[in-house]
């Protein structure tokens, strides 16, 4: 299974008062840990919109563990599953790179859509890479 690697290093906007991370930008890094998976793959997302095709998010879950800070290295491990002809999930991992410590788990889960909006089949290349 492919396993895409992204770092980010904790922002001070993306902090409450207290320094830690705001629980919301945790999904903003699951797009992060999305977009380079399907980059290290040769499927971007702006090829694959050229291409006719989009993946909205139509399910998503984030279970926390412990915060992340200000300044942190924060690791992101993504996988994709194909769920069916017409969806496929990826699945996050978020990590403290200081100490290895499990931050954040989670799932997200998105249709297979043509220019309208309307269900399609992912292409076979798509599929061949979640085999």
């Amino acid at each position: 299974m492919r396993i895409s690697t992204s770092l980010v290093r904790v922002r001070y906007a993306e902090t409450d008062k207290m320094g830690v991370v705001y629980y919301a930008n945790y999904l903003v890094w699951f797009e992060i840990g999305r977009t380079d998976w399907l980059r290290e793959t040769g499927w971007t997302y702006r090829l694959m919109e050229e291409e006719g095709f989009g993946l909205p998010v139509i399910e998503v879950h984030c279970a926390y563990q412990t915060s992340a800070r200000y300044d942190d290295d924060v690791e992101i491990r993504t996988r994709a599953r194909l769920v069916s002809a017409v969806r496929l999930a990826f699945d996050y991992d978020v990590v403290r790179r200081a100490d290895g410590q499990a931050l954040a788990s989670g799932y997200t889960v998105h249709a297979t859509v043509d220019r309208s909006g309307r269900p399609t089949r992912l292409p076979a290349r798509v599929k061949e890479l979640l085999a």
